[in-house]
């Protein structure tokens, strides 16, 4: 089973966080292994042989901007003596390194580094599909780049607003964050990202866009930090507010009779406040009108009749004794 660089993938050219994470691989999977033998290049590779041949070493890397340092470090002991021996790649569009068996390596394995016995046999490769890749002997870190964006922050941050009159910051910014000589490990991906998420304008003159930044007090987000922050603000006064900060306000209480009672009245279904004071062409004459609060209304007497009036049981009969009728 082969072992790739995670974070690699085939369709754009590897720029500074997949050096970054070329580096972290090398460490994690060559870690505890003990390489020997020669290094073996390719024919077809136009890159330099590396002389470098020893019965046990290991291997480590570190990741600057767009280029990797390999590190071949002899152990105690190991024949021939010599000293360490480090190396520098840049990828090009296609290239990274993997971890397979010595009997199974991978197509396009331009530079492999095996593993000493006992134990299975592995190889770390240097894969290099379009051959645009390359790598020096020495070391050295390439003259003219930058710091790294990710490893020297800070060194990274003072070279750049050091150098703002430079003409490289007449462009662009879109142009300007491809010079390595600021903006190490930054390539076409990566500016159109970093232009995306902070909404800069990609045609913005570079110095307009950065030279704010030196005045910036610690803790100020800056001028690179995402547009929007204004609109928050802006929420506290007046601005329509959410489902989740709204707050309802209790319904005022319901004065008007029930719709039971209005059944049970005859009523129409209009509370006091709607029923209008004088007659009106819409009301139904016939209706009588609803009673304010607190008063009784009496009933009509109704013409032509008398409401009997109740004889209690007990009550004696007016009638003499004797001449009730037969």
């Amino acid at each position: 089973m082969v072992l790739t660089r995670p974070g690699h993938p085939s369709h754009r050219m590897p720029e500074g966080p997949e050096l970054h994470l070329a580096s972290h691989f090398v460490n994690e999977e060559c870690r505890g292994l003990v390489f020997s033998g020669c290094v073996e290049k390719s024919p077809v590779s136009r890159n330099p042989e590396v002389p470098f041949e020893s019965s046990a070493y290991h291997i480590s890397a570190l990741a600057r901007g767009k280029e990797l340092r390999l590190i071949l470090s002899p152990l105690p002991g190991a024949q021939p003596p010599r000293e360490p021996l480090a190396l520098v790649f840049r990828f090009g569009m296609t290239g990274s390194f993997q971890l397979a068996p010595s009997d199974v390596l991978p197509p396009h394995a331009h530079l492999r580094f095996y593993t000493a016995p006992p134990g299975p046999r592995l190889a770390l490769c240097f894969v290099d599909v379009r051959r645009f890749g390359h790598w020096e002997l020495g070391g050295e870190w390439q003259p003219g780049r930058g710091p790294c964006v990710l490893l020297e922050y800070e060194q990274f941050r003072e070279n750049v607003l050091r150098n703002l009159a430079d003409k490289a910051f007449d462009r662009p910014i879109c142009e300007a964050l491809l010079d390595q000589r600021f903006f190490n490990g930054i390539g076409n991906y990566l500016r159109a990202e970093i232009l995306h998420r902070l909404r800069i304008p990609p045609f913005e003159k570079a110095r307009t866009v950065l030279e704010a930044l030196q005045q910036r007090r610690p803790g100020d987000p800056g001028p690179l930090a995402p547009k929007g922050g204004k609109s928050r603000k802006k929420k506290s006064k007046g601005v329509r507010q959410g489902p989740e900060d709204r707050v309802e306000d209790p319904p005022p209480p319901n004065k008007s009779p029930s719709k039971t009672r209005r059944a049970r009245r005859g009523l129409p279904e209009q509370t006091t406040a709607q029923q209008p004071k004088g007659p009106s062409l819409q009301q139904d004459p016939e209706v009588p009108p609803v009673p304010e609060k607190g008063k009784r209304r009496r009933r009509p007497a109704t013409s032509g009749r008398h409401r009997p009036q109740k004889v209690k049981a007990h009550t004696p009969s007016l009638e003499p004794e004797g001449t009730s009728a037969s």
